[in-house]
């Protein structure tokens, strides 16, 4: 099972990897502008923290399930 932070991490590492391979001009045009596009609605380190934090806080929306993301990377 995946936990809150592992997912939290895993979607901040993605973002940086599609901000690599927007920069990356030795791959395919098309490549790079689907990674551009891809992040023009990709949650920021900062989206997921703040998505965690208010999770965390709000136990009550989700007894059963627990938070999707941490406030942590850890």
């Amino acid at each position: 099972m995946t936990m809150p932070n592992e997912r939290s991490r895993a979607v901040v590492m993605t973002r940086d990897f599609l901000v690599a391979l927007s920069r990356d001009s030795s791959l395919p045009e098309k490549i790079r502008h689907d990674a551009k596009f891809l992040l023009r609605h990709y949650p920021t380190l900062d989206d997921v923290i703040l998505a965690g934090k208010i999770e965390e806080q709000s136990n009550y929306l989700l007894p059963l399930q627990g938070p999707v993301f941490s406030s942590s990377l850890k």
